[in-house]
């Protein structure tokens, strides 16, 4: 009989147990004390308590629905609610923060400002705002100046860095310019006496003329006169006492009135005057203005003719002043006339203007460039480019790895492990996306290139240059 009851009781209590565990479990109170000696397993949770304020509400059956305020189910069931420590956080943890679990992240060395003002604090401290400064801890930071990042938050923020190296920096200087003639390359054609114009050649304005050529036909009184006494010169007999002094001045007064060299050979030659003088271009060149005509009586000094000599062209180019420091004479230049862009003719700075343009704060830069097939012509707009810069390599970092405050510039060396030390250098030239830097770094260092203004933000960039900036006010 005894044998009997004792399976009927053990199926009995296990029922009971059953019972109780599901109306425990379905109810959102805490288990009843008297529970822990049946159920001791039950009773405990081996999760430790929840702790923090409540941040939202989810479902009481696991299903994925989640509420902020207080809600029930359909069924009656009210929605659970979930603790800032119960909260999912897809967050990395910073080296520290795991330290600090395990208990080995060392003592607190002091208190720095929560804003990254140059403030700290031996002990825990509010600040204006009612903020708690931040607690630093041994081997966070090895100096005053190095800043430290999570590497979580470098990654998220895309922050890249390089390796300072030598480079050829070559400076390309784009200016605009106009061409013009060469001012040693021009002539005009005028009297030094007065005299008539029989006949005019055929040659007009943009005729090419080669030197010698003759131009127009000439009659001057004073020119005739002087012609006549060489002649009565050249012809007197040895007794008659006209010495060689007479003669030569005879001819110095041909030369005076700028008679033609031919006129003269033409009087020695045939022993007679002529009645007209052939005048002759006095270079090659084009002729840009034609003011003689048939018939015309040209005074002293009167223009006739206006001839230009375009083999060799002037690009008058206006350069910023900033990049005046860059241009010196002799330098190769590549000018493109915007009529054949892609024509290039090579050049070279012959002359620096002395004086600054005031109103636009420019200087004017010369460049000689040779026109073989007169191509370019005077007042053509041309695209000038000016290489500078030279072949020796130089220290250079990417123009992005420069912080310019205006008073002066700062990097970020990567110092690795997620350090970062804001150093201060002086820059020179700059060129091809690079800059040359003078002093602060050397070669082989690695900068931040990209993502510089966030570490600034994320790691307290401020407190450290105004740190730097204490320490040289007080010096």
């Amino acid at each position: 009989m005894r044998r009997s009851v004792s399976p009927l009781l053990i199926v009995s209590a296990v029922l009971a147990a059953g019972a109780v565990g599901l109306v425990v479990g379905r109810s959102n109170g805490p288990m009843p004390g008297w529970l822990d000696g049946v159920l001791p397993a039950a009773a405990k949770p081996s999760a430790a308590e929840a702790t923090g304020p409540t941040i939202y509400y989810r479902d009481p059956d696991g299903l994925p629905d989640y509420s902020l305020t207080p809600k029930k189910t359909s069924t009656g069931k009210e929605y659970l609610a979930v603790r800032a420590s119960e909260d999912v956080s897809f967050e990395e943890k910073a080296p520290e923060v795991a330290a600090a679990k395990s208990g080995e992240r060392g003592r607190i060395r002091f208190y720095r400002n929560p804003m990254g003002l140059p403030d700290t604090s031996p002990t825990p401290k509010k600040d204006s705002m009612g903020m708690d400064y931040l607690p630093v801890y041994e081997g966070e930071q090895d100096d005053d100046s190095s800043v430290k990042v999570s590497a979580g938050k470098l990654q998220k923020a895309g922050v890249q860095s390089e390796v300072v190296e030598r480079r050829s920096l070559n400076t390309m200087v784009r200016a605009p310019g106009t061409v013009q003639i060469d001012e040693r390359r021009v002539s005009v054609v005028s009297l030094r006496f007065e005299g008539f114009i029989d006949a005019v050649e055929n040659v007009t304005t943009g005729t090419h003329v080669q030197k010698g050529q003759r131009l127009m036909r000439i009659y001057g009184p004073n020119l005739s006169s002087a012609a006549a006494e060489y002649l009565s010169a050249l012809n007197a007999r040895p007794d008659a006492g006209i010495s060689n002094q007479a003669l030569k001045g005879a001819r110095r007064r041909l030369e005076n009135l700028g008679a033609p060299e031919q006129f003269m050979a033409e009087i020695e030659r045939t022993r007679e005057v002529p009645i007209s003088v052939g005048w002759p271009a006095p270079q090659d060149g084009e002729i840009v203005e034609r003011a003689a005509v048939n018939g015309m009586r040209a005074a002293p000094g009167d223009i006739l003719f206006r001839i230009v000599d375009h083999d060799v062209v002037w690009v008058i180019v206006d350069v910023a002043e900033r990049d005046l420091s860059l241009i010196s004479v002799g330098q190769q230049v590549t000018v493109r006339p915007r009529a054949y862009p892609d024509r290039p003719f090579t050049g070279k700075v012959t002359l620096i203007y002395p004086h600054l343009m005031a109103e636009t704060r420019t200087a004017r830069i010369r460049i000689e460039l040779p026109n073989p097939d007169d191509v370019l012509r005077p007042d053509m707009y041309a695209d000038v480019e000016i290489a500078t810069g030279t072949e020796a390599p130089v220290l250079t970092v990417s123009n992005s790895a420069v912080i310019d405050s205006g008073e002066r510039q700062i990097v970020l060396l990567d110092k690795g492990e997620g350090r970062f030390e804001p150093r201060e250098v002086k820059i020179g030239r700059r060129g091809g996306g690079r800059v040359e830097i003078r002093e602060g770094l050397a070669e082989n260092d690695k900068v931040v290139v990209s993502a510089n203004f966030l570490i600034d933000a994320e790691s307290n960039l401020k407190a450290a240059l105004n740190g730097l900036d204490s320490g040289e006010k007080s010096q």
